[in-house]
């Protein structure tokens, strides 16, 4: 076994963060967020009812307003846009192509936001087209592993 001074230039160089790392972190976390904020909107968990229906089992469960099926709807996209997303971030950075595969996934995480307000308010044009985006994003990023 080799010693390897802590403070060498290669350790410095192992440590620092080539960016999609913390996109992806960024991206894991916002995805919790909207997969939880659905939850709650689709539950409406501000009301003593909502709540209830949150804490139960969930066996029966009253049909959803429109804004509650979309933000339900828009938790499980956020669900599939992660399949996507992580495993891209993760073989960028494992192969040492983070900074090659950032600006796409810059492109994904950004859509991402704006994604998910814009279809919980139903705003069906725009949603496609933010969509488009997040997904030139993805293949951004699945280019660089080509």
């Amino acid at each position: 076994m080799t010693y390897v001074d802590p403070k060498s230039d290669d350790i410095k160089n192992r440590s620092n963060d080539d960016g999609i790392i913390r996109d992806h972190r960024l991206f894991c976390g916002l995805d919790l967020s909207f997969t939880l904020l659905g939850a709650v909107i689709r539950n409406e968990a501000w009301t003593k009812e909502g709540r209830e229906i949150g804490l139960g089992n969930r066996d029966n469960l009253k049909q959803a307003t429109p804004m509650g099926g979309r933000a339900e709807r828009a938790a499980h996209n956020s669900i599939e846009a992660a399949v996507f997303f992580v495993p891209l971030a993760l073989i960028a950075h494992v192969a040492g192509l983070g900074q090659e595969a950032l600006l796409g996934a810059q492109i994904a995480f950004w859509a991402r936001v704006a994604y998910v307000p814009i279809y919980i308010a139903g705003i069906k044009y725009l949603r496609s087209l933010v969509w488009g985006v997040g997904v030139v994003g993805y293949v951004m990023m699945a280019s660089v592993l080509l």
